[in-house]
């Protein structure tokens, strides 16, 4: 007999990670430095989506009750290559680090929402 949770979780095709801002127009200068581009989509006032791949993305609101405290993890293909980048165009951070298995780039937008560029681990031949 077929599982129904595992029915359920076949039917989602996508997630879009979330963060909450107090200014808009200032997030949207951000994250459009952080993904190199604009943002794809403006579904109704107050949301910005950036589709980052197929079913996946990131969405930016307004909502400044609630800003400052989302948190999302991207996968990165090039860690070193965009902290490099993130330092050219002026988002200051401490450079990739070691976390969770694998390395990760910390930053945080301008209303302190972490944003988290993790890459896989190199490990140097010796």
């Amino acid at each position: 007999m077929p599982n129904p949770a595992t029915k359920d979780r076949a039917m989602i095709k996508g997630i879009l990670a979330n963060c909450t801002v107090t200014d808009l127009a200032r997030a949207e200068e951000w994250y459009t430095i952080l993904f190199g581009r604009k943002p794809d989509q403006r579904p109704m006032p107050g949301l910005l989506e950036w589709h980052l791949g197929r079913g996946y993305g990131v969405q930016v609101w307004s909502e400044p009750d609630r800003a400052g405290n989302s948190t999302i993890v991207l996968d990165e293909s090039d860690l070193d290559a965009q902290a490099a980048r993130l330092l050219e165009v002026g988002v200051a951070h401490q450079g990739p680090q070691l976390g969770g298995g694998a390395h990760i780039l910390q930053l945080a937008d301008p209303d302190g929402n972490r944003v988290v560029l993790a890459g896989a681990l190199v490990i140097p031949l010796p």
